[in-house]
């Protein structure tokens, strides 16, 4: 009872810690928008990508190296040195002028997304196996630091800047650095060590697990639950800003609808994890992940584009021409209004058609020739509150997906937890490369539902990739199972 009770005690001060380095991890989507927005920098779409990406990039690649230290050295020692040193460039952000030591400093302080890596392999050595997934998914919750940044962050510059609009909002980063140094001390001071039993063992035998293909596959799925998650968590705020022209504050609490729920699920992740196994539980999420992407990859639209046209049936002379109808020698022909009154749908894509006369009175015509042009324009509201439903859903699938994927973890490789954990996270790390692909996608098409497109492909490459897997795994395990199977 003593060790659970010490046990429940890291827990908590590691998802603390984890939910304000988390709050800082973000802080780029809201700083970058306001400093764009005000005009303070003059920085591309691109530029804006890469400055939301960097801190993302870093803080994900960097987890396993940083989960190899947790299982050496011990989650106090690490955990409390990653807050401390993760604060200084966070003092230094006001002094930045340009984008390449905006980039270079938000690269330094994006270390804090290892937070993660080191929580996980602190948290685990200290409970048994059948409360791990319960106790990494209570520890996943602190992703609602990411709801933190959005919500709070806007009024937090839109007061600093009433007295300074120049220089206001330099306190932001101040503040989070000032966050992050204080939860640097008390853990330093209140967590006690314990180090996993793989501490004996070599950097190439730690790395030895890495060679299995099941690690790997579970780093793309974490490419695309967590990933994702902390991309949009910044990439939203934009996104509703320029698609719904919401202002800076209305902007941060919609995304913080999306953050909060989707980290403060994961708990719930980890229990239906440990109760139905993570399997089926990745199979909801990554099916829910492919229909909720597509119903969002559809812009605001108004397209006109050519319909059904009218053809003479026979040759001919025109002989009257008007709006609703042309005369060729005895023969009438009758042409469909445009319907101004007809209203456009709110919530589904609508159409309207018309045809406009493309002949004149007294020309000669042959069969088949166009009378008049069919147009048919498509319009799509793209409702604000559907979107963000949808937007709030896919983060709370993503979320679940994010306990599930960690449940594999101590299963399959209890005693590389750190090491392993670092390296999932290592791979979903490459999701830190999504605001800079999203910068060059809406760059390249113009379409900011265009990330969307880049969601669904994604998902369905994980969820293909998955069950091609299981189906495999039951042809070898149950032989005479799968034929009977193949035969209905």
């Amino acid at each position: 009872m003593a060790d659970l009770s010490q046990a429940h005690r890291i827990l908590f001060l590691n998802t603390l810690a984890f939910a304000i380095c988390f709050a800082c991890w973000t802080l780029n989507g809201v700083l970058v928008t306001f400093l764009v927005d005000k005009e303070i920098f003059n920085w591309s779409v691109v530029q804006i990508g890469w400055l939301l990406g960097i801190p993302v990039l870093t803080g994900l690649i960097m987890r396993l190296p940083m989960g190899i230290l947790t299982d050496k050295f011990g989650g106090k020692i690490v955990h409390s040195a990653l807050l401390i040193l993760a604060s200084i460039p966070l003092f230094l952000l006001p002094f930045a002028t340009s984008f390449t030591v905006f980039a270079i400093l938000s690269f330094l302080f994006g270390m804090v997304g290892t937070s993660f890596a080191v929580g996980v392999a602190s948290t685990s050595v200290w409970y048994p196996k059948e409360w791990q997934g319960r106790a990494l998914g209570i520890f996943g919750m602190g992703t609602a630091g990411a709801s933190i940044t959005p919500f709070l962050a806007p009024s937090l510059l839109s007061t600093f800047s009433e007295s300074d609009p120049e220089n206001g909002w330099k306190w932001l980063p101040i503040l989070y650095g000032s966050a992050l140094l204080l939860m640097g001390i008390v853990f330093l001071i209140f967590a006690k060590n314990k180090k996993s039993e793989a501490q004996s063992k070599t950097v190439k035998q730690l790395l030895q697990p890495l060679k299995s293909v099941r690690v790997w596959r579970f780093g793309t799925y974490y490419f695309l639950v967590f990933g994702s998650f902390v991309t949009f968590s910044q990439w939203l705020l934009p996104n509703f800003m320029n698609v719904y022209h919401t202002t800076l504050v209305l902007g941060g609490i919609f995304t913080s609808c999306f953050s909060l729920p989707a980290g403060v699920v994961r708990a719930f992740g980890g229990f239906l994890s440990d109760k139905f196994g993570a399997r089926k539980v990745m199979y909801w999420v990554l099916s829910s992940s492919v229909v909720l992407s597509f119903l969002l990859l559809f812009p605001k639209m108004d397209i006109t584009t050519s319909g059904s046209g009218l053809l003479s049936s026979k040759a001919g002379t025109v002989t009257s021409v008007a709006p609703d109808k042309i005369v060729i020698d005895d023969k009438e022909y009758n042409i469909a209004q445009k319907d101004e009154s007809q209203p456009h749908s709110k919530f589904f894509p609508s159409k309207k058609t018309w045809q406009e006369v493309v002949v004149e009175q007294n020309q000669k015509v042959q069969k088949k020739d166009l009378l008049a042009e069919g147009i048919t324009q498509i319009h799509f509201e793209a409702n604000m509150w559907v979107y963000l439903v949808l937007v709030i859903l896919i983060g709370i699938s993503w979320g679940i997906g994010s306990a599930a994927v960690y449940k594999h973890i101590p299963d399959y490789f209890p005693n590389e937890v750190g090491v392993i954990g670092g390296m999932v996270g290592l791979l979903g790390g490459l999701g830190g490369f999504l605001p800079i692909i999203f910068g060059y996608l809406l760059s390249f098409t113009g379409f900011w539902t265009s990330s969307w497109l880049f969601i669904l492909a994604l998902s369905l490459t994980c969820l293909i990739w998955m069950h091609r897997v299981i189906v495999k795994m039951t042809k070898e395990k149950l032989p005479e199972m799968a034929k009977d199977i193949d035969r209905k």
